[in-house]
Order: structure tokens, then sequence, then C-alpha cells
């Protein structure tokens, strides 16, 4: 398996993303857009989810496609960023036909990030006007680290931030992942600049550091400490250019999820809310129906787990921000 040319999510043809971001506020909203609707799944493993519209998803519901899914800082706040993006879509003349109403589908998910140290003392809710800079914004480039959804995030004793990979199968499917880290726990093992996720690492995408020399791999965990101990969720997209169902959708975020695991220790905790949105473009129809399904969850958990990796790798320092970069401490 190789990346795409982007290692990228939107190495997926049709994948739009945007980002918005408040300095001020320490934080921000990523949207994930396409030319026209796409199946899109959800499954949520951790025990603090903030969600809306999710319950569209399941596999037995009317709609099985939506416009954009939504990340956003902010907590519950952050919710309302998906109305920012149904009204972009909204005029953009973007919608599920309703007896001629327009009404855009969004479902969204949220990080905690409202203990990062940036102003929260707003008269009114930010993230609406950021979801719609965010879906104004969505492009094929678009940038990764302190950026978006992942501008406030923080992890065990670093910050986090938004990142993102693709990987191209050899039959040519095509799987990305694109991820808001900000977990209860650490990316890297111990004390060190090793990444968790480093047995995944193609080429030096996350420093190339390799795998930890040694390691006590029954140690607890780090975790955040202090008044940032249950400021938390990761929140993730993967995505595919296969032709699934919703149920097959479905199926590629659970195993996405394993991916989650493998680059966060500890993750799916009771403070997190860790959630996988899935979205499938249907360019490519599916040679094996039983076999592919399998290999597009294996290279989803994969990507994700890469993606984390970037995420944290990427961050860039800002003033009080409560914890140092991944940079500031080992580059």
């Amino acid at each position: 398996m190789t990346p795409g040319p982007r290692n990228l999510i939107t190495d997926i043809a049709g994948l739009k993303v945007g980002n918005a971001r408040d300095d001020a506020l320490k934080s921000g909203v990523t949207v994930l857009t396409a030319d026209r609707p796409f199946v899109a799944a959800v499954h949520v493993m951790g025990g603090a989810p903030g969600t809306r519209d999710t319950d569209m998803l399941a596999p037995d519901r009317l709609v099985q496609e939506v416009d954009a899914l939504v990340l956003s800082g902010g907590s519950a706040f952050g919710l309302d960023a998906a109305s920012g993006v149904m009204a972009g879509l909204r005029a953009a003349g973007r919608g599920f036909d309703v007896g001629g109403a327009l009404v855009p589908l969004v479902p969204g998910a949220i990080i905690f990030d409202l203990l990062n140290g940036g102003d929260k003392t707003w008269d009114d809710n930010p993230y609406p006007a950021l979801g719609r800079a965010a879906y104004v914004a969505a492009d094929t480039d678009f940038a990764l680290g302190t950026e978006g959804a992942g501008t406030g995030a923080t992890i065990a004793g670093l910050k986090g931030g938004l990142g993102s990979a693709s990987v191209i199968l050899p039959g040519g499917l095509r799987v990305g992942a694109l991820v808001a880290m900000n977990a209860v726990g650490g990316a890297t093992v111990g004390d060190g600049p090793h990444f968790w996720a480093a047995p995944f690492e193609i080429g030096d995408e996350f420093g190339g550091r390799g795998p930890a020399p040694a390691h006590d791999a029954t140690a607890l965990p780090a975790t955040k400490h202090g008044p940032a101990a249950r400021a938390n969720t990761t929140i993730a997209i993967v995505a595919t250019d296969a032709a699934l169902s919703q149920a097959q959708a479905t199926r590629m975020a659970i195993a996405a999820h394993d991916g989650m695991a493998r680059a966060i220790l500890p993750s799916h905790t009771p403070f997190d809310g860790d959630l996988v949105f899935a979205a499938a473009t249907g360019e490519k129809p599916l040679g094996d129906p039983v076999g592919e399904p399998a290999l597009l969850g294996h290279a989803a958990a994969l990507c994700l787990s890469r993606a984390i990796a970037r995420a944290v790798y990427l961050a860039t320092s800002a003033p009080g921000d409560p914890f140092p970069t991944w940079q500031d401490r080992f580059a």
C-alpha cells in the first residue's frame, strides 16, 4: 500500500475539506463535503460523545446519503457549527428535496476544548460562523496540525491537532482518514518521542523515529491531569471511493476504531466521546463484495492510526497553550 499523492483524505476524488479557526478562542471547525451527496455512517465507542443528527446514519433510516460531515471544537456549543454549514449548502442549492424544500443533511460531532486557555467569554455562539467559513474554504488541499477542529486540541502532555492520511489499495480503491485528535490518553510511548502508531508509518510522515526501542507494555499509559483531565474526545472520518451500502460503511467505521486504539493509549475511555464517521463516494464498484469491504476496514484503521500521529506531529505552538507541541519537546 502507498499513500495517495496528497496523503490526505481528499485523495478520494470528489471530496473536499475546509478549515476555520479562531486563534483567540483556541478552537475551530473542519468540514468534509463533496461534489454530490455521499453515503455516510457512524460508530461511537467513547463514553461521552457529543453528536448532531447521527441517528439518521443508521442503515434502516430513510436517508442514506448526506451533504457534509462536521468536526468541531466547542463541546455542545460546537454542535451549532452544522447550522452554518447548512446555511452554506442551502445557498449553494444543496439539500434533500422534501416537496420542493431543500434540507441539507449535515451530521456532526464535537471535541471538548473549553479548558485550553482560549477566550470563551463570547455573547453569541461563534460556531455557526466558523462552520460556514469552513464550508466556504473547502478544497482538495488543506492544512493539518493546529487547524480547524484541531486548533485547541490537547492530549496527555502535548498539544493535539488535526490529522489526515490516505492509502491506495492494490486493486486501485482509495481510503483516507481525517481526525481531530483530543484524547485523555497519549499518542507517544512514555515520555519519549516515539509514536504508538510507528509500526504503521509510511516513510517519515510523522518523523520517521520508528517504534520505541523498549517499553513495558503493561505500564499505565500517560493521561491528562488537572482541569484538562476531562477535556477530551477524538473524532474522525474515514472515507473511500468504493460503492458501499450504509451497512457496509458502518462496518468500515467500526473497523477504523482499531486504528484509534493502536495510536492512542488509553482510548475509548468514559471521558472520551470517541467516534468515527465513514463516507463512501461510490465512484468505484466493489469487485469482491465480501473480501474488499474487509480490506477497506483494515485500510481505514491503518489510515486513522497514521492520521492521529500526524495530527500531533504537525501541531504548532501558540500563546497561552496549556501543553507544548511534539515539535517543542522532541524536534
